[in-house]
């Protein structure tokens, strides 16, 4: 089974807001950081966010002011909810505990 899922892509026009959601299993996420990667097509991975244990946060400069990254340690869960969104934010968005990747949820963006 996964051990990293992602949900919450779709598509939205420019300025709209998605929330993604991430469920990790115990022995990945429990004292570890966080990431949200993305890949926008034919291009490399990229930092979106990520969240220590602790609660303390990055952002990359393309997102910061625009997204934020949260997570619930008793349920496992991380989060990223995204405002304001440009079409430059499509991309594959990804849930990393390094090395684990989950599956995807794609990010569409129309303008």
């Amino acid at each position: 089974q996964a051990q990293l899922v992602e949900s919450g892509g779709g598509l939205v026009h420019s300025g709209g807001s998605l929330r993604l959601s991430c469920t990790a299993a115990q022995n990945i996420f429990n004292r570890h950081i966080m990431f949200w990667y993305r890949q926008p097509p034919g291009k490399n991975r990229e930092v979106v966010a990520h969240i220590s244990d602790s609660g303390d946060t990055y952002y990359g400069d393309f997102v910061k002011g625009r997204f934020t990254i949260s997570r619930d340690n008793a349920k496992r869960m991380v989060f990223l909810e995204m405002n304001n969104l440009k079409p430059e934010d499509t991309a594959v968005y990804y849930c990393v505990r390094p090395p684990f990747w989950g599956q995807g949820t794609q990010v569409t963006v129309s303008s």
